[in-house]
């Protein structure tokens, strides 16, 4: 009798990590969000299925088809944001590349991240609230035109002014682009975790939120607990509580600004002169 490995080639074996990664990848995008109860319910109404197909019953196997039909038409929809999340992670190649963080835990403190970092605890001193955005790879543009456009250098003095109670600026999160503010009062998207949400506030869910539908790093300085934590990933780190470890983690976090990022980048360079071509004015270097 044969062996049945004899029937197994290269091609099948391939065939089937590049299938076992690929479920792993969309187990993990909707890992924490309603999606999971929407496809369990989906797998229910696939098993009835198969139960009233074995046992020929044909009204009930049918309702169930129509059901699946309407299912598939709306999975789109429903899973909107875990797909676009995807389709933005494939396009930055967060699923195909290698992060290079060699080359980046050797370079200095970063002037923007110490200004972030100094402002946090000023904000806490000050018993205020903050929201600060800092761009990666994934554009922010679409949320920084809900807020107000500012393009302007970053200091400590214009965040704490920004942040005041009586601004009227201060009810939203400020987007630091390139090392400058670029917007403030912007509109986040809330985080679809239920799990962890319940318990948090606004900011901390809109930092959630951001950080699940792409790859920026969002500063919350949350106003009642005066706690500093760090949104990542659609994860939530433990408050930092020290000046020196709160700059360090959003160097180990953050890029490099993307005019030091290698020439060889297609995709960052294809963005660039995307953005030259719609005339949008370039960064100046502070």
């Amino acid at each position: 009798m044969p062996s049945a490995l004899g029937y197994v080639g290269i091609t099948d074996v391939v065939d089937i990590i590049a299938t076992s990664i690929l479920i792993y990848y969309v187990f993990v995008l909707i890992r924490g969000t309603r999606a999971v109860q929407i496809l369990i319910g989906i797998l229910v109404l696939v098993a009835l299925l198969g139960i009233a197909t074995l046992l020929h019953l044909t009204l009930l196997g049918t309702i169930l088809r129509l059901l699946l039909v309407g299912a598939a038409v709306t999975i789109p929809i429903v899973f909107q944001p875990e797909l676009r999340r995807a389709l933005e992670q494939i396009g930055r190649g967060g699923f195909l590349r290698w992060e290079r963080n060699g080359s980046e835990a050797g370079r200095g403190e970063d002037r923007t991240i110490v200004i972030l970092a100094h402002t946090a605890f000023l904000l806490v001193r000050n018993h205020r609230g903050g929201l600060i955005v800092i761009e990666q790879q994934s554009g922010l543009k679409d949320y920084c035109e809900s807020g107000t456009m500012l393009h302007a250098d970053i200091t400590e003095e214009l965040l704490l002014t920004i942040f005041a109670p009586d601004s009227p600026l201060h009810d939203g999160a400020v987007v630091i682009r390139e090392g400058r503010i670029e917007a403030a009062a912007c509109f986040l998207p809330l985080s679809e975790q239920s799990r962890v949400t319940s318990r948090l506030g606004s900011r901390h869910r809109a930092a959630l939120g951001l950080s699940e539908q792409t790859d920026a790093v969002v500063l919350v300085v949350s106003e009642q607990t005066g706690a500093i934590t760090i949104a990542r990933a659609g994860l939530l780190s433990r408050p930092v509580d020290e000046e020196q470890r709160l700059v360090k983690m959003l160097l180990a976090v953050t890029r490099p600004p993307r005019q030091r990022r290698r020439r060889g980048d297609l995709i960052a360079h294809l963005r660039s002169r995307l953005r030259t071509q719609r005339g949008e004015p370039a960064s100046r270097v502070s």
